[in-house]
């Protein structure tokens, strides 16, 4: 349990703050919350951060890319045709080692349409969400650090 207590003030915290910040701003909280949760799932970092994103980013994209294709075509089982073709498309990608991360790419399009295609509050919300993974990570180390050292024994004083 005591190795958890810095991620687990960090994350705390900004999680509150990200909550009000995002409601007084309308942004869209749920979908910052998946980017963090994607951070932290692509092995967190410097790399977590850019795979994790990237791979949220792209499949938000092609993510509407679908929604546009979807007004034209009509027909029954187009839906389905076009999240298979998206489908496809995302674990293809991930030949590219920044969009490696499918999970990350899967969850970027599945948050587009849980946002019925509000592209620009998605890519705001995953942008802030792979952000606060980073400073909750790090602010993590920190305070975990400071929590281990602090329960260490003070040395001996020397006369």
């Amino acid at each position: 349990m005591k190795k958890l207590l810095g991620i687990g003030i960090s994350v705390g915290v900004l999680a509150g703050v990200w909550t009000q910040v995002s409601i007084e701003l309308a942004l869209i909280t749920w979908v910052g919350f998946v980017a963090w949760a994607c951070y932290f799932a692509a092995g967190g970092g410097r790399e977590g951060f850019l795979k994790g994103l990237a791979a949220n980013l792209a499949g938000a994209l092609w993510g509407y890319g679908a929604s546009l294709v979807l007004t034209y075509a009509t027909f029954t089982g187009a839906v389905a045709l076009a999240v298979t073709v998206v489908a496809f498309i995302l674990c293809l990608q991930a030949a590219v080692d920044l969009l490696s991360f499918i999970p990350g790419a899967f969850a970027g399009t599945a948050v587009l349409f849980g946002t019925s295609f509000d592209l620009g509050g998605t890519v705001i919300a995953l942008v802030v969400g792979a952000c606060l993974g980073w400073l909750s990570d790090i602010a993590g180390r920190r305070i975990q650090a400071a929590v281990d050292r602090s329960g260490r024994p003070l040395p001996a004083s020397q006369p």
